[in-house]
């Protein structure tokens, strides 16, 4: 095992009984010019992607002991999506410990996003299966716990954040326009764009203007994070 992998374990606060997963975990497809007995991470991520899922969800429902699926939902996609991931891979990290083709070095493929979410979560798979699920969740709450640590059960009201980071960066005012409105009169559908100066328009839909507008703006929001 390199000593790069070496350090990812410590990084992780996991040591390999099988150290032959965590170097699966973070082999790309490309490595080895994509021959098919060279084993890579894509296996190990379907599994992270599930094992990931459960802590998450599990960390959410013991935390927040009276809070509806509802609210349960966009905290859950804000621990396991792929720039969560992404974060943890950086935290980690993982890139430099990749084994992929120089081809796919040479084009940042050690810094792609999606590479690295990728491997968090196949990273998250080998210590699962090496370790358990206990050792999962450690490295979970290492990884992640920050994180968790900022999240909050009361309602966010993106509006309300877009307008107050627009006028602290001196971005103008939101500027919302509805789109389409579309469906029956028993289930509306609205879209709305939201317009702000020095960024590309986003899009939100909703059942009606306000969730509409609220998703366009928690889109916006995104494109400047």
């Amino acid at each position: 095992m390199s000593k790069l992998m070496q350090q990812v374990e410590q990084n992780i606060g996991y040591q390999f009984t099988d150290r032959e997963l965590l170097e699966r975990a973070l082999t790309h497809s490309s490595f080895g010019d994509g021959n098919k007995q060279v084993r890579n991470y894509e296996r190990l991520e379907f599994l992270g992607d599930r094992v990931l899922g459960l802590i998450a969800a599990e960390t959410l429902f013991r935390k927040f002991k009276t809070a509806r699926e509802g609210r349960l939902a966009p905290l859950f996609n804000s621990l396991v999506d792929k720039k969560a991931c992404e974060r943890a891979a950086r935290f980690f990290e993982l890139g430099p410990a990749m084994q992929m083709s120089p081809s796919e070095e040479n084009v940042g493929g050690r810094n792609k996003a999606s590479i690295l979410a990728d491997a968090t979560e196949s990273v998250m798979a080998a210590v699962y299966i090496d370790g358990g699920l206990e050792a999962a969740r450690a490295v979970f709450n290492k990884g992640w716990g920050d994180a968790v640590d900022q999240l909050t059960d009361k309602p966010r009201n993106p509006k309300s954040d877009l307008q107050e980071l627009a006028a602290k960066k001196g971005y103008g005012l939101p500027r919302y326009q509805l789109m389409e409105q579309a469906g029956p009169d028993h289930r509306p559908v609205f879209v709305v764009r939201v317009e702000l100066d020095g960024f590309e328009p986003t899009e939100g839909e909703g059942g009606s203007k306000q969730d509409a507008q609220r998703n366009a703006a928690n889109a916006m929001l995104q494109r400047i994070d």
